[in-house]
């Protein structure tokens, strides 16, 4: 599994340069005054969104980032160069937490958004800086300061229109796959998706939308069982769900209606950020059944659940059902867009 979603990395601005102790020594000047120069300023530490990453893997292993150093202060009241920056980039969709206070430092939502996250230390005054008209020669200087330290949390959370949610197995990889140009893997056996997967559906020239499949849910996932909770929080961004259920369960007369509910309570544990969104059915595998008892079974299912909103019945490898879900899904999200 390569997918890193969360990690902890620590975050150092650097140290600002030291003031400098110096005073004039030159051929005909014995005497000559105060010539110490300022620290430079320490480096800061700066995190910046990028649309080219998708994963945390590369702080998997490298935990602490430091800013360089600025530089002291040299004699003939020269200043010391101040420290480079350090810029860490992130994914779209990246959280930053201060993990001491648990505050959100900032919430990255589109490209080549940026903010600083720990500031360098202030150069250190030279002793040029203390010459006064009682003190002609003075000695004191100030060292540079040192950086903020931080230790912060990086979250990813996907960015997409829509997200797939159901049970393992129930067709959301083949289904995605058939609608955009993602490529998930796919086989019969529960959890095949260990990341979540995101395509681009494309309906138009000029429209298309981001669909997330994210991997199966079980029961306690909410409760931190299996791989549900580390999943959950990257549909809160979506716009509306697609709730695909797996329709083959019932040709051994199997009770669809627990695969549903089973979900639903998933959701609504885990808070309403997720159970109050928009949420719409997808049947999917019809290919299996007869075309003339495909209806009936949907609509005692339907019935026995009580839905009132959209529901779709597809086959995501005939393809059958599909063009009339992508259709609506593009005109609720330009809907929701609009508004």
């Amino acid at each position: 599994m390569n997918f890193v979603d969360e990690v902890e990395i620590t975050v150092t601005g650097g140290k600002g340069g030291n003031g400098c102790l110096s005073f004039r020594r030159e051929k005909y000047i014995p005497k000559g005054g105060p010539d110490g120069g300022d620290g430079g300023y320490g480096g800061s530490v700066y995190i910046q969104s990028s649309e080219t990453l998708n994963t945390l893997i590369d702080f998997r292993y490298k935990k602490k980032f430091n800013a360089a150093n600025g530089k002291d202060g040299a004699g003939k009241n020269r200043f010391g160069p101040g420290g480079s920056d350090l810029v860490i980039f992130v994914p779209v969709g990246t959280t930053v937490i201060n993990v001491s206070t648990n505050e959100v430092i900032f919430d990255f939502i589109e490209k080549d958004q940026k903010v600083i996250v720990a500031r360098g230390g202030k150069g250190g005054l030279g002793n040029a800086r203390f010459k006064s008209s009682t003190n002609q020669a003075p000695r004191m200087t100030i060292p540079g300061e040192h950086g903020d330290e931080r230790q912060i949390k990086l979250e990813l959370r996907s960015i997409a229109d829509v997200g797939l949610v159901g049970l393992p197995n129930a067709g959301k990889s083949s289904l995605i796959s058939n609608v955009s140009e993602a490529k998930p893997k796919i086989a019969d056996y529960p959890f095949t998706t260990l990341s979540p997967v995101l395509g681009v559906v494309k309906v138009n020239v000029d429209q298309s939308f981001v669909i997330a499949d994210i991997p199966g849910l079980i029961e306690g996932a909410a409760d931190g069982v299996g791989l549900g909770i580390s999943f959950l929080k990257h549909i809160e961004r979506t716009k509306l769900l697609l709730h695909v259920i797996d329709l083959s369960p019932k040709l051994e007369n199997a009770d669809l209606t627990q695969s549903f509910f089973s979900i639903k309570q998933e959701l609504e544990k885990y808070g309403p950020s997720v159970s109050d969104k928009p949420r719409w059915i997808v049947l999917n595998k019809s290919d299996l059944f007869p075309s003339d008892s495909i209806g009936r079974i949907v609509k005692e299912f339907i019935n026995e659940i009580k839905w009132d909103a959209n529901y779709y019945v597809v086959s995501s490898v005939t393809g059958e059902g599909t063009k009339e879900l992508i259709r609506d899904l593009a005109q609720y999200i330009s809907y929701e867009l609009s508004t």
